[in-house]
């Protein structure tokens, strides 16, 4: 072998050398910006059910932020438990659709509205959910319109629900005699949370203490803020050549209110 031939060689093993170098630093640069994106600022978030119609439809992909409420080891992009409690709190509003860690696993998510804050007294009656003894304004407005299991059309009561802060969100109810539409009384703890989603008559929320209850301040994950992408409830999101008919463009960065 010449000289020149090993002088070659010997930097096309470095240039290899170098290349393999470079790739996995890439690679380790782009899980560390993944893991502080999904810890400190926004994760995204799909709807598997129904339980928030007509807020969120199945099918709709949402972005979360993460930094809505501080962080705690829920937060923490795939479950890293780095530290106990809550760093850089801020309280929850009235009316947030929130993303928090189910209270009976700790790792299953759940999306509802906060509806009762700490300190708060809660009770459905007649349909009508009632704050500190006093009824939530709530006005009928046009019917929502879905179909059943079987294809068919069906017109859903739509009313607007006006919170004690001035919040706005609707809501369906399909019946005010339903299972959970009449309630004793719950006083939310300290430190914690009361909520609901917001199709009423089909929603596994606090109202069922066994199931779900009041949702500890930890077990907040983030602030629904908008969404990225929807598409209908029988089509899935790789299922690129439904695309044309199936997805939902109107709602595509829509806020979530």
């Amino acid at each position: 072998m010449t000289e020149l031939t090993r002088k070659q060689t010997e930097s096309m093993q470095k240039n290899k050398s170098g290349g393999i170098g470079e790739t996995i630093k890439t690679v380790v640069y782009a899980v560390v910006i993944a893991f502080g994106v999904r810890t400190f600022a926004y994760e995204p978030f799909n709807i598997p059910s129904g339980s928030m119609i007509p807020t969120l439809l199945v099918g709709d992909y949402l972005f979360v932020s993460k930094f809505s409420y501080g962080y705690s080891k829920y937060t923490v992009a795939f479950g890293a438990p780095l530290f106990d409690g809550r760093l850089l709190y801020t309280k929850p509003e009235r009316g947030d659709v929130a993303v928090f860690k189910l209270p009976r696993d700790n790792k299953t998510d759940y999306i509802k509205r906060i509806v009762g804050l700490p300190g708060d007294r809660i009770q459905m009656i007649n349909g009508v959910l009632h704050i500190n003894g006093e009824a939530v304004k709530r006005d009928r407005v046009e019917d929502f319109v879905t179909t059943d299991q079987f294809g068919r059309q069906i017109r859903v009561a739509q009313y607007m629900e006006t919170l004690p802060n001035g919040r706005q969100h609707r809501i369906i109810e399909e019946s005010d005699n339903a299972s959970l539409d009449n309630t004793p009384v719950y006083a939310v703890p300290e430190n914690h949370f009361f909520a609901m989603g917001d199709n009423r008559d089909n929603s596994l929320d606090s109202r069922v203490g066994a199931m779900v209850g009041f949702v500890p301040v930890e077990n907040l994950v983030g602030r629904a803020e908008f969404l990225f992408f929807s598409i209908d409830e029988d089509a899935r999101f790789w299922e690129f050549w439904k695309w044309p008919w199936a997805v939902r463009f109107g709602r595509i960065f829509d806020g979530v209110n």
